[in-house]
């Protein structure tokens, strides 16, 4: 094949290019993402049933549409949460991969098969199924730097003109207002004149309802009409209304003793909130945050300079005294940390023409690896595109890797050729076709070999496999790639760029001394090896010993925390604290950190629980976006841990701050979740006092720090009993008992009205001074069957109890979620198995821990690397067997990878850091260039031994001939993948996870394993009588 090219030096070169243009195209039109698709997808259904308790909408919301659940293909497992406002949110996790449109469509049948059973209230509410994205792309916030508009005209104006604008752009899959507040026409009744006139709550929303109502009054001479009828009329009535003044005319009642009662006598009626559940500050400013979702496969990068785009262009049709600011941009993270890999992909490549240049020592020769490498780097963008990949960090750093892979395979040639030159004086054409006659069975090998190793890796499931997969495939498509070029190009810029006459230079001298007295040494070593086998056999098993030793020392994670630019906390008050209380505490934690030197900007939304989940009037959730990474000294989780401390000091309530995890979408704060699940009693109370014990003992744990949970079933309450023999006696019925304390004390949703071409809520409720303090609940009326207005204090009974705000169920059973983290130098692995530990003493019968977010996949995950380096291991053996057609040669190459193995381990443990994902991608690329390096031994070793020699002389022959390029090829790898072992700057975590693996393995693997495989390829070599009667010819084609 290569002599074909050789003969043909045009069309090899119109293959390279058409390779690289393909490649080039691809590059400009795949998404750029900082991971692959790999959080899991999440379906969320929302119901609201206004001013029921959280254990009522538990039982009577959360449990009919939950038991509809169970059985979904492909869902994990689901959780509710459902809060004292009157909202649940059920969200549903599926596996990932799963088709997150079809999962909704498969909800939603479900939610159907459970509405007959849900109160009234919910239905006439709505009961909403949407596909959710967990990947906040940026937060738009709406200011009034003047302070003209207030946070009522913020929301509406952003809902109105901006929401639907950033819905449209490509790339968006959601736009939401972070504690919005849509437009209601609110009825502020005031019981006190209620009760004066004689008028209940059900007469009130009966009116409304009757004069705030679109008919369709027909036509005048519609067909069939009369002969003669020459005109039609369409007759039109007056429909909704409007203004605040036109409600304020509804007349309540026509006849009595004072004439005519409008809605205006009894009510204070104004254009305000439908909720006023949250409200934000930025900066202690009051704003409104949008929130804009990225859609799953669509550029990040893209779609925020869109939304930025879209938004300077609405700028333009701001009234005075509005502005906007992106307080929070999570591309900042991914553009950087994308940046600084194409930063290390341009040192390593740098290196690498640095090594092969002092070893080459010739520009001609250097200039062949340095076309050989882009060729098949770019190419492998084209294979990104049709696999349907994106350009994000694994690929990216796949890309690293590959740089040391691939100029490995243009070496192997170009030195075979140039010492042909050298040794046999041959001229550059017959020296190209008869080294490619020697190496092309080699270059085979390595790419088969490869392939092998990375292929299989591919097909392992779950976000492992999501994260393996991309490396993997990434790196076999630049192999094969690197393959191709190496039996076709490179052989043909060697005939043609190659002159024989080459004399060393001064220049090169001391090296290549230093050089020479190296390969006496390492020769020397070789002999020594092959004639003390049971030394050598011992230092081996020794190899083997420490391998396994430090396997088991290190700690074990998924993926290593990084400082992704921002930080999330979490205020938190005394239960049952009011709105405003909660807003104080936000506003004295942002005096705190002005001016701080790493914090960019504050943005808090009150009212909302980002971390237990829900709205609470006792909770906040702060976005503390950080400068970026060359302005500051402080890393995000040491600002978190500053934001931690402070918190403390707060007045009122506490703060707390996390790094958020590394992988968005898997979990809010970083480290673990795990629910307590109460699976025999669902009682709140006895499973806070589970809880208390098993949180006091995870807190006594050596391993474990952090413990919190944020379930208190111990908010003070108000319980209403209605003394039902009473109000039958009175003729009152018990439901208008209830419905008129809805009607006060929560928010009776009327009906709707129409303004600024959308519709909006009409809401009943008794104004702020009527619904202060428990004694009002008595001052409410109710009309019995003979008309006489009798007040609840005489119906009711009230007494305090304690309760919780927020009740969350896990997989159907009532549940409480405790966060946590291993302490430094503990991985989340030990701290998974900590925490499984104490819950086996602690929790009495009837109560588990279920795991969620990251740490259920990482127990998911947990044997998947075992498996696939054993499956790459055992593909390798049989790929070599049937190249050699031996079964005990192979063992020969494979031999080489524990020392790879326990280099890797070695400078892993030596820099503290964990055994993560990472690290086992690493650990996989080692298997494949360890074997690498042993197969050019062995392959030269074979042709030697075939030819006659004895398996030692033939093996201490291929042992010289190529230390040369095994020093060269792993040295340019080695210095390739260095720049990333010494990574800073955003998503340095990964890198170094990642390069400090494979520096360890391959240093060991170059200079240690070359040493043992001509020993181990003399215990394994074996004639067989086919090969003496032929005297060669097994060498792979």
């Amino acid at each position: 094949m290569s002599r074909f090219f050789i003969d043909r030096p045009i069309f090899a070169a119109v293959l390279s290019i058409v390779i690289t243009l393909a490649g080039l195209v691809a590059s400009q039109i795949l998404p750029v993402a900082q991971y692959p698709e790999i959080a899991p997808p999440t379906v969320t259904i929302n119901a609201s049933y206004p001013g029921a308790s959280a254990e009522t909408l538990a039982r009577t919301v959360a449990a009919p549409i939950e038991e509809q659940l169970s059985g979904v293909e492909r869902l994990l497992y689901f959780n509710s949460s459902s809060s004292s406002n009157g909202q649940v949110t059920i969200t549903a996790t599926f596996d990932v991969g799963t088709n997150v449109d079809q999962a909704t469509f498969n909800i939603n049948n479900r939610v159907q098969l459970a509405l007959p059973r849900l109160p009234d209230e919910v239905r006439r509410n709505g009961v909403t199924v949407q596909k959710r994205s967990n990947d906040i792309l940026l937060v738009v916030a709406l200011t009034s730097p003047d302070g003209r508009f207030d946070t009522l005209y913020l929301s509406n104006y952003s809902s109105l003109n901006m929401v639907d604008e950033l819905k449209r752009l490509p790339g968006v899959a959601d736009v939401t207002i972070f504690g919005a507040r849509d437009y209601a026409m609110r009825v502020w009744l005031r019981p006190d004149r209620m009760a004066a006139l004689g008028v209940t709550t059900a007469e009130v929303a009966a009116a409304v309802r009757a004069q705030n109502a679109q008919y369709a009054a027909g036509k005048i001479g519609a067909e069939p009409a009369v002969p003669g009828q020459s005109l039609i009329y369409t007759v039109t009535a007056r429909g909704r209304l409007v203004e605040p003044a036109e409600f304020g005319e509804i007349v309540v009642r026509a006849g009595g003793p004072e004439g005519v009662l409008r809605l205006k006598d009894i009510a204070r009626i104004e254009l305000g909130a439908q909720s006023y559940d949250a409200f934000n500050t930025l900066d202690g400013r009051p704003t409104i945050g949008t929130a804009v979702f990225l859609q799953s496969g669509a550029n990040a990068l893209d779609v925020a300079e869109a939304v930025k785009a879209r938004m300077a262009e609405l700028k333009r049709g701001f009234p005075e005294g509005l502005d906007y600011v992106i307080p929070f941009d999570t591309t900042r993270y991914v553009s950087s940390s994308i940046d600084e890999v194409v930063k290390t992909i341009i040192e390593a490549a740098v290196l690498v023409v640095l090594v092969v240049f002092v070893f080459l020592q010739s520009w001609r020769a250097t200039v062949i690896p340095m076309v050989a490498v882009p060729v098949s780097l770019i190419g492998t963008f084209a294979g990104l595109w049709l696999f349907g990949f994106s350009i994000n960090t694994l690929t990216l750093f796949a890309m690293v890797l590959a740089i040391g892979i691939v100029v490995d395979d243009a070496i192997v040639v170009l030195e075979n050729v140039e010492r042909l030159m050298r040794e046999e004086k041959l001229p550059a054409r017959e020296a190209a076709i008869e080294a490619m006659r020697e190496v092309s069975g080699a270059v085979v090998a390595i790419v088969l070999v490869l392939c092998a190793v990375f292929v299989p890796v591919a097909f392992l499931g779950g976000i492992a496999g999501q994260l393996y997969r991309q490396f993997a495939v990434t790196v076999a498509i630049a192999v094969v790639l690197s393959g191709f070029v190496a039996l076709t190009l490179t052989p043909v810029m060697c005939a043609l760029l190659l002159k024989s006459a080459h004399h060393e230079s001064k220049l090169f001298r001391p090296f290549n001394k230093g050089f020479d007295a190296l390969t006496r040494l390492f020769m020397a070593a070789v002999r020594f090896a092959a004639r003390h086998r049971l030394v050598s056999l011992a230092a081996f098993l020794g190899f083997l010993a420490l391998a396994a030793a430090l396997f088991v020392r290190i700690p074990g994670s998924f993926v290593p925390p990084e400082d992704q630019g921002y930080v999330i906390g979490a205020i938190i008050l005394p239960d049952g604290a009011t709105l405003e209380r909660t807003g104080r505490s936000g506003a004295q934690l942002q005096k705190m950190f002005e001016g701080h030197p790493a914090i960019q900007n504050m943005f808090v939304v009150n009212g909302f629980d980002l971390i237990g989940g829900g709205n609470k009037t006792n909770a906040a959730t702060i976005f503390v976006p950080l400068k970026d990474w060359k302005e500051r000294t402080q890393a995000a989780p040491q600002v978190a841990g500053e934001i931690f401390a402070k918190g403390m000091a707060l007045t009122d309530g506490m703060a707390l701050a996390f790094n958020p995890p590394a992988i968005r979408g898997l979990g809010t704060a970083g480290g673990f979740e795990v629910y307590v699940q109460g699976r025999g009693n669902a009682d709140p109370r006895r499973l806070a006092e589970v809880i208390g014990v098993f949180v006091a003992d995870l807190q006594k744990h050596p391993q474990l720090q952090g413990i919190n949970t944020f379930f208190r079933p111990s908010v003070p309450q108000l319980r209403v009993e209605v003394d039902r023999e009473k109000a039958l006696s009175l003729g009152v019925p018990v439901p208008e008992v209830f419905e008129a304390l809805q009607a006060t004390m929560g928010a009776l949703y009327v009906n709707d009205f129409n303004m600024f071409g959308r519709t909006y809520r009409v809401q009943l409720q008794a104004d702020a001074p009527f619904r202060m303090s428990p004694e009002d609940l008595g001052r409410v009326w109710v009309r019995s069957s003979r008309g006489e207005m009798i007040p609840l204090s005489a119906l009711l009974q009230v007494s305090s109890i304690v309760g919780p705000e927020q009740l969350e169920r896990f997989n159907g059973y009532v549940a409480a979620k405790v966060l946590g983290s291993g302490k430094p130098g503990v991985s989340s692995g030990d701290a998974i198995r900590a925490v499984e530990e104490v819950a086996a003493t602690s929790l009495p019968p009837g109560y588990a821990i279920a795991w969620t977010g990251q740490a259920f996949q990482e127990k998911r995950t947990g044997s998947a690397s075992v498996f696939a380096f054993g499956f790459a291991i055992v593909m390798v053996y049989l790929i070599l067997a049937a190249l050699y057609e031996r079964w005990g040669l192979p063992v020969a190459v494979l031999l080489a990878v524990p020392f790879a193995i326990a280099g890797a381990l070695a400078l892993v443990f030596l820099r503290g850091m964990e055994n993560d994902i990472y690290f086992q991608i690493g650990l996989i690329v080692l298997i494949g260039l360890a074997a690498k390096n042993a197969i050019l031994i062995v392959e030269f070793a074979q042709q030697a031994f075939l030819a006659g020699k004895t398996p030692l002389e033939s093996a201490l022959q291929a042992a010289r001939l190529r230390f040369r390029p095994i020093v060269m090829t792993s040295l340019a790898f080695v210095l390739g993948v260095l720049p990333l072992a010494i990574a800073s700057g955003a998503g340095a975590a990964a890198r170094q996870s990642m390069g400090t693996g494979v520096v360890g393995g391959m240093l060991l693997a170059t200079f240690v394993a070359p040493i043992f495989v001509p020993l181990f390829f003399n215990l394994t070599a074996r004639r067989r009588g086919r090969d003496q009667r032929e005297g060669g010819g097994a060498s792979p084609p």
